[in-house]
Order: C-alpha cells, then sequence, then structure tokens
C-alpha cells in the first residue's frame, strides 16, 4: 500500500527549532544562533558514530559538551550561555522535556570588564577617517548612542526632522525608543536618503523584490516592502533571499561593512585601544554624564532596563579626566 501523500511528514528537528522559535517571535539572529548550537550539539556526540536524537541523551551528554567548550574551544563565557540557552530551549519547548537535571546546569559567571572608552578629540579623529555610508553610519551611531543593529534596521518612516527625533523600533528586548536627531547630521542624513530614494526608484523601475519586513506584516499586506517609509535609510547594494520567508529582496547594509571600516579607521587615527562599532555606544553614554546629563535620561536614551546596566558609565566618568587626583600628585613638591 502506497503511503498517503495528504499525511504530512513529521518535522525534522531543526525544522522544530525554527517553528519553536517563530512561535514565540524571537529574532531571527537567535534563531540562527539556537539553530547552530542544536546541530552542533548532535553532531558533537555523533562524531564516532551514528547520531542519537536528544531525546535518547542525558545530562552527562549535555554536561560533556558544555565542558568541551569551556576546555578545548575555549569559548567566551557569553558563548557558552548562548550554547546552553539553546539546549535549555530545544529540551524545555522543543522536546517538552522540563526535566530535574536541566535546573542543575550552571551558567558560568561573566568578569566584569570596563568598556574601552574614546575621549572626545579621538572619536572625532576616527570619524574623520571615515566616508560615505559608513561615515553617516558611524557619526549617527555616536550622536544617539544606538547599537550597530538598531541604526542599520532603520527605515524611512523612522526619521522625524520636524520633531528632531528618531524612532528606534524593536530594540534589545523587543522595545521601541526614541532618541535625538543630532542636528549637524541633518545635511548627512537627507543626503544618505536622497542616494536611498534613487535606488528605490531604480528598483521599483527594474520590477525588482522591495525592502525586506517581517513575514507577519507581508501576510496582512503584501506590497508593504515596496513603499518609500518602508524602505531602509542604509539599504544594501544587492539583494537578499529571506530565509524565513525565501521571499527575495532588499536587506540593510552589512554589519561588517562598518565594523571593517571602524578598524582602518582606528589605525589611521594612531588610537592604541580596541575600538569596536560598540565603542561608539560606550563614548556616547560617558561623554553625556561627564557634561551633566541625569542617568535615567541616558538609560532611557541607551534602552536599558535596568539602571544598574547604566551605572559602569558613572564610574569610569569618576575617575577619567581627573575626576580623581592620585596621592602621588600631592607628593610631587616633595619628590621632585
Amino acid at each position: 500500500m502506497k503511503p498517503d501523500s495528504r499525511v504530512p511528514r513529521p518535522l525534522r528537528l531543526l525544522d522544530q527549532v525554527r517553528e519553536a522559535i517563530r512561535c514565540k517571535h524571537y529574532s531571527a539572529r537567535t534563531e540562527q544562533a539556537y539553530v547552530y548550537w542544536v546541530r552542533f550539539f548532535v553532531r558533537w556526540h555523533g562524531r564516532a558514530g551514528a547520531m542519537r536524537h536528544p531525546r535518547e541523551m542525558g545530562p552527562e551528554d549535555v554536561k560533556s559538551f558544555l565542558n568541551m567548550l569551556t576546555n578545548q574551544r575555549q569559548v567566551a563565557v557569553s558563548t557558552h550561555n548562548q550554547a546552553l540557552s539553546a539546549l535549555l530551549f530545544l529540551y524545555r519547548e522543543v522536546l517538552q522535556q522540563d526535566l530535574p537535571w536541566l535546573d542543575g546546569l550552571e551558567r558560568p559567571k561573566a568578569c566584569k570588564r570596563v568598556p574601552c572608552i574614546l575621549s572626545a578629540a579621538e572619536v572625532a579623529a576616527v570619524l574623520a577617517a571615515l566616508h560615505g555610508e559608513v561615515g553617516v553610519l558611524a557619526r549617527l551611531l555616536y550622536g544617539t548612542g544606538m547599537r550597530l543593529s538598531e541604526g542599520l534596521s532603520l527605515r524611512i518612516r523612522d526619521l522625524d526632522f520636524e520633531r528632531q527625533v528618531i524612532t528606534v523600533r524593536q530594540g534589545k528586548g523587543d522595545k521601541d525608543r526614541v532618541v535625538m536627531l543630532p542636528q549637524s547630521l541633518v545635511a548627512a542624513l537627507k543626503s544618505q536618503l536622497a542616494v536611498a530614494r534613487a535606488l528605490w526608484d531604480r528598483d521599483r523601475h527594474n520590477g525588482l523584490g522591495g525592502a525586506l519586513v517581517p513575514a507577519a506584516l507581508t501576510l496582512r499586506h503584501p506590497d508593504l516592502g515596496q513603499q518609500w517609509a518602508w524602505y531602509w535609510l542604509f539599504p544594501a547594494a544587492g539583494l537578499t533571499l529571506d530565509a524565513r520567508t525565501g521571499v527575495q529582496g532588499r536587506d540593510h547594509l552589512y554589519e561588517e561593512k562598518l565594523q571593517r571600516a571602524i578598524k582602518v579607521a582606528t589605525a589611521v587615527a594612531h588610537i592604541p585601544k580596541p575600538v569596536t562599532v560598540h565603542t561608539l555606544r560606550h563614548s556616547f553614554a560617558t561623554h553625556l554624564l561627564q557634561s551633566g546629563a541625569n542617568i535615567r535620561t541616558v538609560q532611557e536614551l541607551l534602552g536599558h532596563t535596568d539602571v544598574s546596566t547604566t551605572m559602569i558609565y558613572t564610574h569610569t566618568c569618576g575617575v577619567a579626566g581627573g575626576g580623581v587626583a592620585s596621592p602621588l600628585d600631592a607628593l610631587g613638591f616633595l619628590i621632585a
């Protein structure tokens, strides 16, 4: 007897993971990371023989995998925690196994690090070495304190020149917030809008896909990505195939483009510090506090849930720029 083609086949494990993640409206980046760790977990245990399903594995299998990441791969604490979160999601949300031993898995404690902070002169030197769209983007990130992903995800509708604000949508923790629109960037942003508009017009003329939008919105408004308001402020040069929907459209600028440009600009500016794109955000918060801004205001601008996260910048402000004098300076007249 032939199998009934109308009976749907059971989903593969990784497809089940994807489906569970999308049901909870997790980000595409979280989906990519969790699928990677689940695949790695299964393949690592099957490296010496036949693959085993996670249902057949137990606490020792999970612990040995996590220990391998720490001892052999020597991954960072954040990477270790991400792998653990992926496995907990697999067993609890996908396999529906709330096993007692899952609660016994301890997360390693992250060491507290002082963020890399640039002085105003150093920020100016780095920004002066950046040109074009990456230059505008870098200035925007420093001028607003946005994360790189938030700056890249800006759409035309998020800019309000009349109210002088920018709306950051679906930031970390799926939260929206409003930040200032730097007045010194108005002309550069309008020039960037003109560049994006020219690309949008060309896409419409050539009948190409519009800007990629969330799948849920696409179902209700199929032509949403074709609208100018939903176009990216920093569109990518080429088209992209959305892995979630299978729709071809235009995504925003790739993160690596600014990350690489920041490294080059730091070298050109002769700054011997471990500068990254996120350093601009750290410097934004520190410089605001040094200028007398209220810490609660800075917390809202950064999108921090807890003010204790913002407090780290007050520690750097207290010492930097001569905020606290060294006792050695008081002995200068005695040991000179």
